[in-house]
C-alpha cells in the first residue's frame, strides 16, 4: 500500500516545485505566513491559531465562522487581517430588522437626466466585496441569514431577473455569540455547511492578557502593512488547488467524514470487515449524533489539508494535515441528539474519538 512518502519530495526534479513561477510563490507565501503573523500580531495579541485558520480559509476560498464570547478581538482580528492582505474590507451588524436587501443592495428608481422618465439603477449592498464581516450574524432572522447562501456558494448575487458577479477574491467571516441566546435565531443547516471552518476562539493567557491591556490603554496606535495583495492571493489559492493528494489521503479523509455519520456507519457483526471496524468505531457518534457531515466535508478537509501542506512548505498533503484540520472542519457538521446534550457532550468530543478511531491504513 502506498503512503505520502511515495510522493515525490521538493528536491525531486519532476516534483512541481521545478516549475519556477510555481517555486517563488509557494516561497512567497511560506515568507508571507510569518510576516502576516508579525503583522497582524502588532494589533491582535496571540490568537495564532485563528489566524492560521483564516489564512487556510481564504486560500481553499471558503468562508469562515468565529465562535466566541464578546470582547475577544474576532471583529478586530478580522479587520486586521484584511488590510494586511490588502483586501476591500466591509462589515454588517447583523440585527433582528436587517433586511435582505440591506447586505445585497437593491434596485432604486432614478429620474433620468432631460426628462426622460425614471429607470432602475442598481445599488450594490455591502456584500460586494473582497472581505465581509457578517457579525452577530445569528441575530438576524432566517430570511437575512440566507441572503448570504447564494453569494457564498455561486458568488454572485441576484437582483429581480439580473445576476451580479462578485469579484475574487470573496470571502466572508460571520461571528456568533454563543452566550447570548435571547433573541438570536440558530443557523440554518443549509447555511452552517457553507462555511469551511468553525474556529473557537478563547480567552488568551494571563501574560496574553495583560499585553493586551497595557496595548490598548496607551497612545500609541498599531497599524499593520500590507503583506500580499488580492491578486497574489488570487494566484495561491490556483496553487492551493494543484498540489497532489495521494489516494490512501483522500480515503482517510473520506473514511472519517463517513464516520461521523449514524445513519451509514457498520454494526458489529457486518459481513465487510472494513466496515465492521468502522462501525465499532463509531459507537459514541451512533449514541450521540442524529445527523453527520456531508460529502462538503471531505472536501474541505483536502482542500484544507492542501493549504496546510503549502503553508508548511511541503508539496504533498499528509495524514497529519487532515487530522489537524478535522476539529475546525467537522464540528459545526455534527448534530448532536438529546442524549449528548444531557451527557455534556460537545462535538469535539466525538471528533476526538473518530480520530482515535478511525486508522490511516484501514
Amino acid at each position: 500500500m502506498s503512503t505520502t512518502t511515495d510522493t515525490k519530495s521538493t528536491n525531486d526534479p519532476a516534483a512541481p516545485s521545478s516549475n519556477g513561477q510555481l517555486l517563488d510563490q509557494v516561497e512567497k507565501l511560506r515568507e508571507s505566513r510569518q510576516r502576516l503573523r508579525q503583522e497582524v500580531g502588532k494589533v491582535i495579541v496571540g490568537q495564532q491559531d485563528v489566524v492560521d485558520l483564516l489564512l487556510l480559509g481564504l486560500l481553499c476560498r471558503g468562508h469562515v465562522l468565529l465562535h466566541g464570547v464578546p470582547g475577544l478581538g474576532k471583529t478586530l482580528m478580522a479587520r486586521t487581517l484584511s488590510a494586511a492582505l490588502d483586501l476591500k474590507f466591509k462589515r454588517v451588524q447583523f440585527t433582528p430588522d436587517l433586511m435582505p436587501s440591506d447586505i445585497t443592495g437593491t434596485d432604486v428608481i432614478e429620474e433620468q437626466e432631460g426628462g426622460g422618465g425614471h429607470r432602475l439603477k442598481f445599488v450594490p449592498g455591502p456584500i460586494f466585496t473582497n472581505f465581509l464581516l457578517a457579525d452577530e450574524v445569528n441575530r438576524t432572522p432566517p430570511k437575512t441569514q440566507a441572503a448570504l447562501l447564494q453569494a457564498m456558494q455561486e458568488h454572485e448575487v441576484s437582483i429581480g431577473n439580473t445576476t451580479y458577479k462578485l469579484d475574487p477574491p470573496f470571502f466572508v467571516v460571520a461571528t456568533q455569540n454563543p452566550i447570548e441566546m435571547e433573541g438570536t435565531y440558530p443557523l440554518p443547516e443549509a447555511q452552517v455547511d457553507r462555511f469551511m471552518f468553525n474556529i473557537r476562539v478563547r480567552y488568551p493567557t494571563i501574560q496574553e492578557e495583560a499585553d493586551i491591556i497595557r496595548g490598548t490603554t496607551g497612545t500609541d496606535v498599531s497599524v499593520p502593512d500590507s503583506v500580499l495583495t488580492s491578486a497574489d492571493l488570487l494566484k495561491l489559492q490556483e496553487i492551493v488547488r494543484s498540489v497532489p493528494v495521494s489516494d490512501d489521503v483522500v480515503m482517510y479523509a473520506a473514511r472519517l467524514t463517513a464516520a461521523t455519520r449514524p445513519q451509514t456507519s457498520g454494526k458489529p457483526g457486518s459481513a465487510d470487515r472494513k466496515q465492521q471496524t468502522l462501525g465499532q468505531d463509531v459507537e459514541m457518534v451512533r449514541k450521540y449524533v442524529t445527523y453527520g457531515a456531508s460529502p462538503r466535508a471531505g472536501q474541505s478537509l483536502v482542500l484544507a489539508g492542501k493549504a496546510r501542506a503549502v503553508l508548511e512548505g511541503r508539496y504533498h498533503v499528509d495524514f497529519a494535515d487532515i487530522a489537524a484540520l478535522a476539529h475546525p472542519v467537522l464540528r459545526h457538521r455534527l448534530v448532536l441528539n438529546f442524549h449528548g446534550r444531557a451527557d455534556n457532550i460537545d462535538s469535539d468530543d466525538v471528533i476526538d474519538a473518530l480520530l482515535a478511531a478511525v486508522k490511516e491504513d484501514a
